[in-house]
């Protein structure tokens, strides 16, 4: 085959990867439940893999704290073989459910907690290991895998089954199965965040301005969400200490920053609760 040719079935195959997570979605539903119900009571989200599936767990839980300002403990990846397996196959690790337990024990897992295991076969032991001891600790579980009767779905409160077909590479899960995997993580933390005030419209209005790129997306936040001019956005974001949310509430509201901090929390971090009349 030609590169083009090989690059036009690999698409072909893709194409179908989005319908196939679509038919999960009322199951993805109930993890977001869970999720939101999880974090609202100070537990955690926390996702559990080997391989692929684990490195995808844990660039989701990386992301959380940029993206929606949220504690990095909050949301958690643990990867079968630990940090360096990010990097390197660590063999034999994903073999182990002791170490799948473990290494949910060693995190000080609780009842209030909800434990995502991720495996694209469905019966990866580690993965195992970590959803029956969370369950024996009374943690909420959640099992993600890319095979339909999946071993692992019998471990779990909810169980997500994504039907891809074959891999174009046989038994190569990094490829629609880990493209799936990611969408359906992406859907998990994104509508979790939502319900739990972190998103205003489509606006990202925790954002943490760490770098000059997201300093800039504050101010476009801020200017999105309130259409005021650059001056005014800045301005505010200075007074909120970088704080798109409260810059927001300030400007809407014309009051001051700590007003505006202290209206955030009557409204449990709602920016539509924050900015309403008062009577």
């Amino acid at each position: 085959m030609s590169v083009p040719e090989i690059l036009r079935v690999m698409n072909d195959e893709d194409a179908g990867v989005a319908a196939a997570v679509s038919v999960a979605i009322p199951d993805i539903t109930r993890a977001v439940d869970l999720a939101v119900a999880a974090l609202s009571s100070g537990g955690r989200l926390v996702y559990q893999g080997a391989g692929t599936s684990g490195r995808l767990g844990v660039l989701d839980a990386a992301e959380c704290p940029p993206t929606f300002g949220t504690d990095p403990a909050q949301v958690v990846g643990l990867l079968a073989g630990g940090p360096d397996a990010m990097f390197r196959a660590v063999e034999g690790a994903e073999d182990s459910r002791e170490l799948g337990a473990g290494d949910v024990h060693g995190i000080g897992l609780t009842s209030r907690d909800l434990v995502v295991g991720i495996a694209a076969s469905g019966r990866t032991p580690y993965v195992i290991g970590g959803l029956d001891r969370a369950r024996e600790i009374g943690a909420a579980t959640v099992a993600l895998s890319c095979s339909p009767n999946a071993e692992i779905s019998a471990h779990a409160d909810v169980a997500i089954e994504i039907d891809n077909g074959p891999e174009v590479l046989t038994g190569s899960t990094r490829l629609k199965a880990g493209t799936s995997q990611k969408l359906v993580l992406n859907m998990i933390s994104t509508a979790t965040m939502v319900r739990l005030g972190k998103v205003y419209g489509n606006l990202m209005v925790d954002v943490r301005p760490s770098n000059e790129k997201l300093v800039a997306r504050a101010e476009r936040i801020v200017r999105a969400a309130t259409d005021c001019d650059l001056e005014t956005a800045r301005r505010a974001l200075a007074a909120a200490d970088g704080h798109a949310k409260t810059a927001i509430v300030a400007v809407l509201c014309d009051i001051d920053a700590q007003t505006a901090r202290e209206r955030l929390s009557a409204g449990a971090g709602f920016v539509r609760d924050a900015v309403r009349p008062r009577s």
